[in-house]
């Protein structure tokens, strides 16, 4: 008998201490992941006499689904007079009709003599290809600024002159946008939220634009940085640049290591991206790097594979055992305890995500897959950690990686889940 109450003990123990836990862990995630709020634009910054010149450098490889969008945006931005810019797109040997769209821009869009394209048609051993090309495009360049933005964004017409004038005011190095993120497909409602919880937990902004902190993250869809700052680091050149599927994080943990000031605020107003379509594509889109983008190493991987279903799965599940099965007897709860238990369990996670859809602008109603998008991100950080690990290498853009500056080129129906 008193063996039976022993156990009852600490199995109440248990499940109260999960049901507060669940409150102090959706309490801290959120508090980290408050974004810094894009100020103002504000031309309080005096620009140099000759003017200021900025290289917006597009990597592109197969984009012919949205180039067409993201190049039209950049030429048709709004600048101050002594603003001058140009587009170059860096068509990554490309197999599909991205290179002829281009070609018909130069030609047709009003501001074509913006626009300059290059083409690659090898990727020299020891390169991943986005870093590849853009190291490529900053050497055509002659420009003050770099901005390095992907082929699926979309720029408001004061995108540019927004983030010149705040890095230029309060003299930042490295100045990146967090954008909006287009979500209109079922899959990327599910699983988008819950990847923004995992980045913010392991990069939340604060830390990120505090100079005493080393934590340094960047967003590759939209990264503006002084031309002579990327020089005196060596830029993708760098032997250690040259092979990332992490070119953003990796570029601004350089720029902070070396005393350069770093800058990461929002900029969903200003900028808007459609990363992926469907569950395949999203399922390899973060496949690819979100083992190698964890901050903890393997051991951080493995107490993620433990704690997803812990906060995503078990919210949901235990007050159904609760209130629907024989566990409250067992447990000799009385309905008043047992409802808020799973008030407990349900509320935090339920509110956090509930925050998180209305900042992606996503249904409220998408709360209730954060079940599902656990189970689903465990399974992609599982593959992820197994492919990298295991030396199977991961896949991107028709190419596998498989470290060491190995790649593989791939068919493009090889490009499956």
């Amino acid at each position: 008998m008193k063996r039976c109450h022993s156990g009852r003990f600490w199995l109440r123990l248990t499940l109260w201490a999960h049901a507060i836990s669940m409150l102090g862990f959706y309490f801290v995630i959120w508090r980290r992941a408050k974004p810094p709020a894009a100020r103002p634009i504000q031309d309080k910054a005096s620009p140099p006499a000759g003017g200021v010149s900025v290289a917006i450098i597009v990597p592109a490889r197969n984009e012919e689904r949205n180039i067409r969008r993201c190049v039209t945006s950049l030429l048709e931005q709004e600048t101050a007079d002594k603003e001058r810019y140009e587009a170059l797109v860096v068509d990554d040997a490309s197999t599909d009709g991205t290179g002829r769209i281009l070609e018909e821009m130069t030609h047709s869009h009003p501001h074509g003599d913006r626009l300059r394209t290059l083409r690659l048609e090898t990727l020299p051993a020891g390169w991943a290809g986005k870093p590849h090309a853009l190291h490529a495009g900053v050497q055509q360049t002659q420009s003050d600024w770099l901005l390095f933005t992907d082929a699926d964004t979309w720029h408001a017409p004061q995108a540019l002159h927004a983030a010149l004038t705040q890095a230029s005011g309060d003299n930042i190095d490295l100045f990146s946008f967090g954008t909006a993120q287009e979500l209109p497909g079922f899959w990327e409602r599910v699983l988008m939220p819950l990847a923004y919880l995992g980045i913010s937990m392991q990069y939340p902004p604060k830390l990120v634009n505090d100079p005493t902190s080393h934590v340094a993250i960047a967003n590759g869809q939209y990264l503006l940085i002084r031309r002579s700052v990327y020089e005196a680091l060596g830029g993708y050149a760098r032997p250690d640049l040259r092979g990332t599927l992490l070119d953003d994080r990796d570029l601004a943990r350089l720029v902070k290591q070396h005393g350069y000031r770093l800058r990461f605020v929002d900029g969903r107003d200003l900028v808007r991206v459609r990363m992926y379509r469907g569950l395949g594509e999203t399922w390899r889109g973060w496949r690819k790097n979100v083992f190698l983008g964890s901050r903890g190493g393997l051991a951080f991987v493995l107490l993620q594979l433990i704690g997803l279903p812990m906060v995503t799965l078990a919210p949901f599940l235990l007050p159904l055992a609760l209130l629907f099965s024989k566990m409250r007897r067992a447990l000799r709860l009385s309905s008043r305890e047992a409802c808020a238990a799973a008030l407990l369990e349900l509320a935090p996670p339920l509110a956090y995500r509930w925050w998180e859809d209305r900042a992606l602008e996503v249904p409220w109603y998408y709360a209730f897959t954060h079940p599902l998008a656990g189970a689903l991100f465990a399974g992609i950080l599982a593959q992820s950690a197994w492919q990298v690990l295991s030396g199977k290498g991961v896949d991107w853009r028709g190419r596998r990686y498989y470290g060491n500056g190995q790649v593989q080129e791939q068919e493009p129906n090889k490009e499956m889940v």
